[in-house]
């Protein structure tokens, strides 16, 4: 009797514990991968989602002076990349919502190791965040450069495909980083699609004097209001002279 008690136990104790190793895991398992490794195209999007939420709670703090948003980006920002790294990526709204969005996309799979210290470095500067304006209900010159430096890092994820905070992964771990976007971690030689001409180059430079040399002649015109092309501000115009 005892030892059948004892083998119920068991295996409730082995099923219970292959439920949690599947709750909280970082990374998939994949066919073809021996680590597990995560969706790019879906981490992209799940971060342009949270640049696009804090850079417009940031303009609105800016021109109306309101930092109601920012206190629920924060808040959300903060919850969000706890579940990431301390629960499982599966179970992340932003990424559950970067899937929906990317769905049709062919996956384009990552190493999960740098992806998670890359996020830890994202639970600790909203960590921060969210202990100066919703704690402690403050603003400073040290809010403001943590924020710049999310947004830069959202800004590069999402609009180039770069990792900053994967950079800093080979400083603190001796392995060798596997499965990066683009390959940027195998020694390759680029191929010519990839590779820039002294002509392009000089199209760039030529491109950055023109901008140059148009904002020196045409910034006064630039100043000016655009009107209504409804003709409803220059007759109020008309009327006021």
């Amino acid at each position: 009797m005892k030892l059948e008690k004892n083998i119920k136990r068991l295996i409730i104790k082995i099923i219970l514990i292959n439920i949690m190793s599947k709750i909280f895991k970082f990374g998939e398992d994949v066919k073809g991968y021996n680590i597990p490794v995560m969706n790019e195209r879906e981490i992209r999007a799940a971060a342009g989602i949270l640049f696009l939420a804090t850079y417009t709670s940031l303009m609105i703090i800016m021109f109306r002076q309101n930092f109601v948003p920012i206190k629920y980006v924060i808040t959300c920002f903060f919850a969000d990349f706890l579940i990431r790294v301390f629960v499982n990526p599966r179970f992340s709204p932003t990424l559950i919502l970067g899937r929906l969005i990317v769905s049709n996309q062919t996956p384009e799979y990552v190493g999960a190791a740098q992806k998670k210290f890359a996020w830890v470095i994202g639970v600790l500067l909203s960590a921060s965040m969210f202990f100066y304006f919703i704690i402690y209900n403050a603003s400073s010159m040290v809010t403001g450069i943590i924020c710049l430096i999310c947004l830069i890092f959202l800004f590069f994820e999402s609009v180039f495909g770069i990792c900053l905070g994967c950079k800093f992964y080979p400083l603190f771990f001796k392995e060798k980083v596997q499965y990066c976007p683009g390959d940027v971690c195998e020694i390759k030689q680029k191929r010519d699609i990839q590779k820039v001409s002294a002509g392009q180059f000089l199209i760039l430079l030529v491109f950055i004097a023109f901008i140059a040399i148009m904002a020196s002649i045409m910034n006064e015109r630039f100043k000016v209001k655009p009107y209504d092309l409804s003709g409803y501000s220059k007759t109020e115009q008309k009327i006021s002279k």
